[in-house]
């Protein structure tokens, strides 16, 4: 298995990689393996969703987390989340009684019942998208073919097929396809409605071969306003910290094209079912009226630079050294220039367990009745 392995003082201490290991062998010890009773949950996307694989690849500190003060609240070290503690996926896993659900490229990482991270910062549906630095969605679906292999190798035919087709996929992807363009200041060579259709053909090609291979139950995070995350709002001064109308448009395009996809799945693949989280309408009422969910701040980042905390700074690891970082991130929904915080994480993370169709944050089910049924 082609592994891009580096072990070096500047990802962990040794010290701290063991005590991660610890807290991961300690969550699973605490949820005893019935392999007919537990879901498992395989995670596929971005930053968003990474859990540490990029700690393990030859990239740069930009898609990176593994340096302090990222982990601080709650893992009291950097795990490699791209937020001061747990992320949306760690809280799902405790939800459906699991335990932390291991990178794939953790050294050791073999026990695969439980699930599998997949997830990249810095990942796109195009293999182009920072290609090189990153883990793009269609190698994570290699990966995810390895793991498929491995299970029907150790368990037979019959009992793979089972965990595969009661396990949960889920998705955060696409953002970076739509943001690099204004990172790298380039631009898309085709108009937004084609370049939208090339990444959503692509999606479709993943979500269709993890189908084939018996996947049954998948959940979908939609993208976020994207020229409104703080470090896209000060890459254009004249723009005067206003929300860029381009970026968000993309993701508006591509959230529309994703919500048509999955119903005509559910309507032309047996036994598909999804949930479709509504990720941009759920952080746009928190960034527009932060104090009805126990925020003090909702468009400035916790730990970076400059206006909003939009420069890319956060750890002193990056391009710009420089960086400040406030004292309670439990008041901040942005925990740096491009996520969030572990508490607006949980946040997220309960209304896609518990969330009505109703609401329109959540459908057609929620992740409790993907987990349960």
């Amino acid at each position: 298995m082609a592994r891009r392995l580096i072990i070096s003082s500047l990802f962990f201490s040794f010290f701290h990689f063991l005590v991660f290991q610890l807290i991961f062998l300690s969550a699973k010890s605490k949820s005893v393996l019935h392999s007919t009773k537990h879901v498992p949950l395989f995670i596929f996307g971005d930053s968003f969703l990474d859990a540490g694989n990029n700690n393990y690849i030859n990239t740069t500190t930009l898609d990176q987390a593994n340096f302090w003060p990222y982990g601080h609240t709650f893992f009291n070290f950097p795990t490699g989340r791209f937020s001061d503690g747990r992320i949306i996926s760690d809280f799902i896993a405790e939800y459906a009684n699991l335990p932390l659900i291991a990178p794939f490229l953790q050294p050791g990482n073999v026990q695969y019942l439980y699930g599998v991270n997949f997830a990249s910062a810095g990942a796109g549906v195009l293999a182009e998208t920072f290609k090189g630095d990153v883990i793009d969605l269609k190698t994570q679906l290699k990966f995810y073919k390895e793991v498929d292999n491995s299970l029907r190798n150790k368990l037979g035919q019959n009992k793979a097929k089972m965990i595969i087709s009661k396990a949960v996929y889920m998705f955060s992807i696409g953002s970076n396809d739509y943001m690099s363009p204004i990172l790298t200041n380039s631009t898309i060579p085709l108009s937004n409605s084609k370049y939208v259709g090339i990444i959503i053909a692509n999606l479709t090609i993943v979500i269709q071969e993890i189908y084939k291979l018996g996947g049954r139950k998948f959940a979908f995070i939609n993208l976020p306003e994207l020229g409104c995350i703080p470090a896209i709002r000060i890459i254009k001064p004249e723009n005067n910290g206003r929300c860029l109308e381009q970026t968000s448009l993309l993701a508006t395009l591509h959230n529309k094209a994703l919500s048509k996809l999955l119903v005509q799945m559910e309507k032309s693949l047996k036994g598909f079912r999804y949930s479709l989280f509504d990720f941009k309408s759920s952080l746009h009422q928190r960034m527009n009226h932060p104090s009805k969910f126990g925020f003090e701040e909702g468009t400035r980042a916790c730990c970076g630079g400059g206006r909003y905390g939009g420069v890319y700074s956060c750890g002193g690891r990056r391009i710009v050294k420089e960086f400040n970082l406030c004292k309670n991130p439990n008041n901040y929904v942005f925990w740096d220039s491009f996520h969030l915080t572990e508490k607006a994480y949980m946040q997220l993370a309960i209304e896609m367990w518990n969330g009505l169709n109703t609401s329109h944050i959540i459908g057609p089910s929620n992740m409790k009745q993907l987990f349960q049924n």
